[in-house]
């Protein structure tokens, strides 16, 4: 589901890995002799994603919206796809859905800056409808690439498009959320810890306090180790939901 419910920017520093669409610019630089640094590799790739036509959605976006955080973060975050703010502002998870993950992430001792958030789709799709599969197909590889290039030890998903993909399995959030599941993502072996979209449990009080006990075993699943096998803060308070939301998630 686009994430936005309102348009409140992010809070918090963060280190942008955000580019504006328009003409497409040069493709990201192809591996010489000099490496590049995280930071900068992640940026070059942004760079040419931001000119993307791979899909129909290209044409009725105002920008792409690559990704934020730490490009060398633990814990990357993967929702769905931007929703009208974040079109317009160019952030993911801006509103109130946005307020509700970073109050997560402080219930944790995380802020916005120490971890990736990212979606399944780059563009948003109009009247913030489902993605359609041609659509997913087409831009899948750009977040496989940011996963490699990232190279985060847990990627938790938000909700049931992104945890479909990244499991390549039908079953559905509200089977298999706060249930790691040891895969391999960007030819690098990691946890996918699939989870209640954060939109969606602003509507209901009962799947928030899910959605808090899966994100408190968060800071354990970043300190395990993936060779050995896995064992299995403030209350938060609901807000007012705010109209054309999808409910899609479940």
């Amino acid at each position: 589901m686009p994430d936005a419910v309102d348009g409140t920017a992010p809070s918090g520093a963060v280190r942008l890995s955000t580019v504006p669409s328009g003409a497409a610019p040069p493709a990201a630089p192809q591996s010489t002799g000099t490496s590049l640094n995280p930071a900068d590799e992640l940026a070059a790739f942004g760079a040419s994603v931001a000119g993307c036509t791979k899909c129909a959605l290209a044409q009725g976006r105002t920008q792409v919206v690559f990704g934020i955080g730490d490009s060398n973060a633990d814990l990357m975050f993967v929702g769905e796809a931007p929703g009208f703010h974040e079109d317009k502002q160019g952030y993911p998870f801006v509103g109130q859905a946005g307020k509700l993950l970073d109050k997560l992430l402080a219930g944790i001792g995380l802020t916005r800056d120490q971890v990736y958030i990212a979606n399944v789709l780059k563009c948003r799709p109009p009247g913030n409808r489902d993605p359609h599969p041609e659509e997913i197909q087409a831009c899948e590889g750009h977040l496989f690439r940011q996963i490699e290039l990232i190279q985060p030890t847990v990627v938790a998903t938000l909700g049931n498009f992104a945890t479909k993909l990244l499991s390549g399995k039908p079953t559905g959030i509200t089977r298999v959320h706060g249930a790691e599941q040891p895969t391999t993502l960007g030819g690098r072996r990691v946890l996918l810890y699939p989870l209640y979209h954060p939109a969606a449990a602003l509507y209901t009080p009962a799947m928030l306090k899910v959605l808090e006990e899966d994100f408190r075993r968060l800071p354990e699943l970043m300190g395990s180790s993936l060779e050995e096998p896995k064992a299995a803060s403030s209350p938060l308070t609901i807000v007012t939901p705010e109209p054309a939301v999808q409910l899609g998630l479940f």
